[in-house]
């Protein structure tokens, strides 16, 4: 079983996604989220990290600074990965942000004009879009599972100066799949097109980092903007 399992990292994520969708379903909504999120990070240190060596470690983009390596910690090492993520992912939210303005008005057709509303707690928005939704999520499928996928197949394109195989999108695919399992809304596939750019950061700085804080970024982006248009509170 264990065998079969590596050798099809589509089956896994299939897998687990039939497990959180049930977990979603059956467990209270104020724990939902967060048995989701350790659902996904037990899987991730099960698949990825335990009894893994540094080097199988960073291949599937998991150290996070050394974080899950098994040499001291390096503060040195450590701010300059979280300041190479930061900027990635905050060079990535200007350059995107501007249209997903336009496309979240074009789709959702607010009746009033923007204005700006606090959530109820900034530190609950950040830290539970940071802990409970975006870290599991990149860890499994920016981490593990795109490392499976790419290991399969070593056939690579050039995008946007960065070698890309079809990780990328089987993972983009599985992503947007398990979002519509826990949700059962057409309108969660588009989740695909945010999860090609959380890929190409991972693939271009080695690190889930860059892809984790897009991730928050992104949701907190479109949460502001759904308390601004009135849309949800």
């Amino acid at each position: 079983m264990l065998r079969f399992l590596k050798e099809h990292p589509a089956a896994v994520a299939l897998i687990l996604t039939a497990v959180v969708a049930v977990l979603s379903r059956f467990v209270p909504d104020s724990y939902s989220a967060s048995v989701v999120g350790l659902a996904f990070l037990g899987a991730t240190y099960a698949l990825a990290i335990a009894g893994r060596s540094d080097a199988e470690v960073r291949a599937s983009a998991l150290s996070l600074g050394g974080v899950f390596e098994s040499q001291p910690l390096n503060a040195e090492r450590m701010l300059r990965d979280s300041a190479r993520a930061l900027a990635f992912a905050l060079a990535a939210a200007m350059l995107i942000f501007p249209a997903f303005v336009w496309g979240f008005v074009f789709w959702w057709h607010p009746t009033h004009a923007f204005h700006f509303q606090q959530p109820a707690s900034w530190n609950d928005e950040l830290l539970g879009q940071a802990l409970v939704i975006a870290l599991p999520e990149e860890a499994f499928y920016r981490g593990y599972l795109m490392h499976a996928f790419d290991a399969k197949s070593t056939r690579r394109v050039r995008l946007l100066g960065v070698p890309v195989g079809s990780s990328l999108l089987w993972t983009s695919s599985l992503f947007a799949i398990g979002h519509l399992a826990t949700e059962p809304n057409p309108a969660r596939l588009a989740v695909f097109f945010p999860a090609l750019v959380f890929g190409w950061l991972r693939l271009k700085t080695g690190g889930i980092g860059a892809a984790v804080l897009f991730h928050v970024f992104c949701n907190v982006f479109a949460s502001t903007l759904g308390r601004g248009y009135g849309l949800w509170h």
